[in-house]
């Protein structure tokens, strides 16, 4: 049995926020599972090239964008989305307050990833 709790992690800086790797790749489970904070009034370009991520809000309110900014999906609690085809995208958090999301990779991370959120580009990983 594994039990963690948030306080006793080191959250990884990836960029625009921070993620509390709750579940990684040692740990033998098969999936990440994370609990991850965007900074208010941020935007990301991100991508995932080699992992499927779905992830549920908790907390907070933004927008998931497509990478052409043709389609754009609100965020607020209670909403999923799955990037189920490595979709490059916007990860976009309102002003005001941090976005929580509760974040499932697979395969899983090994735990210290981090994006690159400065220039052009989708950061990934």
């Amino acid at each position: 049995m594994i039990v963690r709790t948030r306080e006793n992690l080191t959250p990884v800086d990836w960029g625009n926020g921070l993620s509390y790797r709750l579940l990684v790749q040692s740990d033998g489970m098969g999936f990440t599972l994370a609990e991850t904070v965007v900074r208010a009034g941020t935007s990301s370009r991100l991508q995932y090239r080699r992992h499927l991520e779905a992830c549920y809000c908790t907390s907070g309110s933004g927008a998931v964008v497509s990478a052409d900014g043709q389609v754009r999906h609100e965020l607020r609690p209670g909403v999923l989305y799955a990037l189920d085809e490595h979709d490059a995208h916007h990860l976009i958090a309102d002003e005001g307050s941090d976005l929580v999301l509760i974040s499932v990779f697979n395969p899983p991370l090994s735990g210290s990833e981090k994006h690159v959120v400065a220039g052009p580009g989708f950061s990934s990983y």
